[in-house]
């Protein structure tokens, strides 16, 4: 059955994946961007590009959804995906359902700062972020040729996170970035009582394994190691060529310094009603 990762783009999803990657597939407890691609990223042009199917839409590719999911739980073992997928239906296609989730884990960012991380990965300005934020026709393309092969529909923010942290299908843990930084073991820790429970293991948690996969993971040491090796999810800049740098600021990444008040401002009116739930805004 597939434990989903699933994350707004931004917000913390590729740290947690190297959390959960460094615990569950190191055998020596070190670590390396190799052990992400264990936690594949769903959907993605991988699953549909040896369909016949022309997939002349972006959307053509939810019809295939489920039955993806089914080949995946036919292992019978479990699986961590990553996702940036609403929780959603597209063509009355459900992106997955209660025979292949077992349960999801969903990751909220401060979208004052998810901004700022938007801008600089897709090289776009602040207030075209800002829009990307607010659409609800937003997906993530993939296209191989003439076809479409892999499409994300992400929605605006808001619907992104009402879509995974109003599901009542699947048990969910709702974690925030913003913890993340601050208690890094704490708040894995809790990720990992949370992977035991609903898979009914009778691992107790490695104490000492957790501290050295938040030692390793830390973001200075990922940025380290992506400036060093490279980072097969990075984006490449259109203008020079060159690789974007994915691990940018992490938690040095501070609205207040980088945003204009009235964007502030506006992002503080649109995204009222979430910011105050969690507890973003007073």
């Amino acid at each position: 059955m597939i434990i989903w990762i699933s994350s707004y783009p931004k917000s913390g999803n590729t740290w947690l994946r190297s959390l959960i990657s460094n615990y569950f597939f190191s055998k020596d407890g070190n670590f390396n961007f190799e052990l992400i691609k264990q936690i594949d990223s769903f959907p993605s042009s991988k699953f549909f590009r040896n369909y016949e199917d022309k997939f002349e839409k972006p959307e053509d590719t939810s019809k295939y959804w489920i039955k993806e999911q089914e080949k995946i739980n036919s292992l019978n073992k479990i699986f961590f995906l990553k996702t940036h997928n609403a929780l959603c239906k597209i063509n009355g296609n459900k992106f997955t359902d209660q025979n292949n989730t077992l349960a999801a884990i969903y990751i909220v960012r401060d979208p004052r700062n998810v901004i700022t991380s938007i801008a600089n990965h897709y090289q776009i300005t602040t207030q075209n972020a800002f829009d990307f934020m607010k659409d609800k026709n937003r997906g993530i393309i993939e296209r191989e040729g003439n076809r479409y092969t892999g499409f994300q529909p992400l929605f605006s923010w808001d619907l992104h996170l009402k879509s995974w942290t109003e599901n009542t299908l699947y048990p969910s843990l709702i974690i925030k970035y913003e913890d993340l930084i601050i208690d890094t073991a704490s708040v894995f820790k809790k990720v990992l009582e949370f992977i035991k429970k609903i898979t009914n293991s009778k691992n107790n948690i490695d104490k000492q394994k957790l501290l050295k996969c938040v030692e390793n993971c830390k973001f200075s040491n990922l940025k380290t190691m992506e400036r060093e090796k490279g980072f097969d999810e990075s984006m490449v800049d259109k203008k020079t060529g060159e690789k974007i740098a994915f691990f940018n600021l992490g938690e040095k990444n501070n609205y207040q310094d980088i945003l204009e008040k009235n964007l502030i401002n506006e992002m503080n009116d649109y995204f009222k009603y979430q910011l105050k739930k969690y507890k973003y805004i007073i």
